[in-house]
């Protein structure tokens, strides 16, 4: 089959349309030259998906089941397509020709991220079947993923069809009750398209205005511009309805602007003679050649597959050329459209795996940065995290406060019924200074626990402000957002057991009931306990050179009456050091050095970190930004295209 080849004599002999082979050939390469190039644009528009955006300039095969649709293709592909009966076509099929000025035959076929190339036209059939079987699994149903057969060789022409699965009306067995829609609305995804032209393929032996195909034709295409139909099996008329046939073919039965093609392929008793398409072609010429009516056809460039295929090539060339411009203008505004679009939603991970590494790298040290601010300022998304804290501070220092009225009491009763419940070996006047500090460390005991309760509540908020702000910062990486929430909780755990730590050793600090004399001595010169004891601030013989109580100004104070004044100076000591202390002990281990530990660990995890799966993303924002982010990839690559090819 070549069709470099192409008659350039009528049935006379006569020469009709190149002057010689030269000019013929002349012609030929003058178009492959021109065409191909547009046919290879758009192959590779949709090779990278631009189809899924915009559509794209093609030609797409329809026609009622045995309407001789894949004697066609196998005739334009000089191959053997799948055959039975039924449904064969059960995906669609994207058949890229490609003529070689020399060089062996060879096929490809790929889908759904299959690829293989073979060199024996004999495997078509059964690399198509097992596509199919794949997509469609094994039974008759079908399925819209498209499976793609390109084929080079010097015996075809530069064109690029898709073929889509023949019309039925009733389901055979194992077939869905709904298979005529399924197939309709598949096809229609096609030919609805005005970038597609429509190729009808009908019987000569039924009523053309009964056939599903043109009827879904002229409904997608009412005036019917981008409509093609092929006459097939005119071998098969009945004797006087050639006239019938002609005016088909001439428009005058349904208009169609590119009009009608006449071709006669192999029927069922050629392929069981096993009779090649080059000799099948021979035949189909001769026959048109020597028909009464449809001589004239062939003349008129409206019969054989060979005019089928220049015609094909040249109106798909002719439609991509037409289309361009409004293609350039469809990709640019469509680009324009998803750039506003994307800005919708907050910068996300590059598509490019070397390039995921920087991005971790930022938004790491955007948390930890965000992290550090948390800790140094306190600033959050709603309240200062200081102000929550200074709340549980507050609780802490009133609940010390609130001791102070019962300490004094308790000290008086004690002093009270000392000599019933607390006098030991000592004589009358003479108590022990460790009565007083065992009344000390009992009561200091029991204000552990409150500052356990706040330790707690503390934790609480400094672990829900971390996680705050790690599910903001995280926010469509539910892997990243899982392992640093745990880690935040690890730290906090570790941290908080360390500050029950101190917080306990501090409580046993101040049970040893001690303070410097200086600072004692300053509470009790800003007290009126002196006054009280008759003792003068001015006179220096009750104190020492430091401005202490000597011995006899001590005497002086050494009466159990002033016991329970005394021990509340000493209380408002402790008081002191605990109300400020102990918040700054759990400030230090829950806020500062858990957000210092919580950067570290975040270092720590970007060394050999699996990038890919820290920055898998499953939410809905997520997943429709990587899609548009596609979508816009596909429309810089088009755009880059095209402007290579214009």
């Amino acid at each position: 089959m070549d069709y470099d080849t192409k008659s350039n004599y009528d049935s006379q002999g006569e020469e009709s349309l190149f002057p010689d082979q030269e000019t013929h050939e002349a012609f030929h390469n003058h178009f492959i030259e021109t065409v191909r190039p547009l046919i290879e644009l758009i192959d590779s528009l949709r090779l990278i998906g631009l189809d899924e955006d915009i559509g794209l300039p093609s030609i797409a095969v329809v026609g009622d089941q045995s309407s001789g649709k894949s004697s066609v293709l196998e005739a334009l592909s000089g191959v053997a397509l799948p055959r039975g009966s039924g449904i064969v076509t059960r995906c669609p099929l994207e058949l890229k020709l490609q003529r070689l000025k020399n060089g062996p035959w060879s096929g490809t076929i790929s889908y759904s991220g299959h690829r293989e190339t073979f060199n024996d036209p004999l495997k078509v059939d059964n690399l198509v079947r097992e596509a199919q079987n794949k997509l469609a699994g094994n039974s008759v149903g079908i399925c819209d993923e498209l499976i793609t057969l390109e084929i080079s060789s010097p015996d075809v022409c530069d064109l690029t069809l898709i073929d889509l699965p023949g019309i039925t009306r009733v389901p055979v067995s194992g077939q869905p009750e709904d298979i005529g829609d399924q197939i309709k609305n598949l096809i229609l995804k096609y030919i609805a398209k005005s970038e597609t032209i429509i190729l009808v393929v009908v019987p000569c032996n039924v009523d053309i205005a009964t056939t599903e195909a043109l009827r879904m034709a002229q409904n997608s295409d009412p005036e019917g511009l981008r409509t093609l139909a092929i006459l097939t099996k005119p071998d098969l008329i009945d004797r006087g309805a050639e006239i019938d046939v002609l005016n088909i073919v001439q428009g005058k039965v349904i208009p169609l602007s590119k009009g009608y093609i006449i071709v006669r392929c192999r029927g069922q008793s050629d392929i069981n003679d096993r009779i090649p398409f080059d000799k099948a072609m021979e035949a189909e010429l001769e026959f048109f050649r020597n028909h009464n009516y449809f001589s004239s056809l062939l003349n008129d460039g409206k019969a054989s597959i060979q005019c089928l295929a220049d015609k094909l090539t040249k109106e798909l060339a002719d439609h991509i050329k037409k289309s361009l411009p409004t293609l350039t203008v469809q990709i640019q505004n469509k680009r324009l459209d998803l750039q506003r679009e994307l800005k919708n939603y907050e910068e996300g991970p590059p598509l490019e795996e070397e390039r995921m590494g920087n991005y971790l790298n930022d938004i790491m040290m955007k948390f930890s940065d965000q992290i550090y601010e948390l800790s140094r300022n306190g600033h959050s998304s709603d309240k200062n995290i200081y102000a929550l804290l200074r709340d549980e501070f507050k609780k802490w220092d009133s609940r010390l406060r609130s001791t102070e009225e019962s300490f004094k009491a308790s000290v008086i009763e004690m002093i009270d019924k000392y000599n019933e419940k607390h006098r030991g070996r000592e004589l009358l006047t003479l108590s022990e200074f460790c009565e007083y500090e065992c009344f000390i460390k009992d009561h200091v005991s029991t204000l552990e626990e409150p500052a356990m309760e706040m330790l707690k509540q503390v934790r609480e908020i400094v672990q829900n402000k971390f996680r705050e702000v790690c599910s903001l910062s995280f926010e469509q990486y539910p892997t990243m957002r899982y392992n640093i929430s745990n880690m935040i909780n690890e730290i906090q755990s570790k941290q908080e057991a360390e500050a029950e730590k101190r917080i306990q050793e501090f409580i046993k600090m101040e049970q040893l009931f001690f303070t410097q004399d200086k600072v004692f001595q300053q509470k009790l010169n800003n007290s009126d306990i002196p006054q009280k004891s008759g003792i003068e601030t001015s006179d220096k013989n009750h104190y020492d050179d430091d401005a202490v109580f000597n011995s006899k100004g001590c005497a002086l104070l050494d009466t159990r009456n002033l016991v329970p004044d005394k021990l509340v100076l000493y209380y408002e000591i402790v008081y002191q050091r605990l109300t400020d202390y102990v918040p700054m002990l759990i400030l230090l281990f829950m806020l500062k050095d858990a957000a210092k530990t919580l950067r570290n660990q975040m270092l720590e995890m970007r060394n050999g970190a699996d990038v890919v799966k820290l920055l898998s993303e499953d939410s809905e924002r997520g997943c429709k930004r990587a899609d548009l982010k596609q979508r816009l990839e596909r429309l810089l690559q088009a755009q880059e295209l095209i402007s290579k090819r214009l």
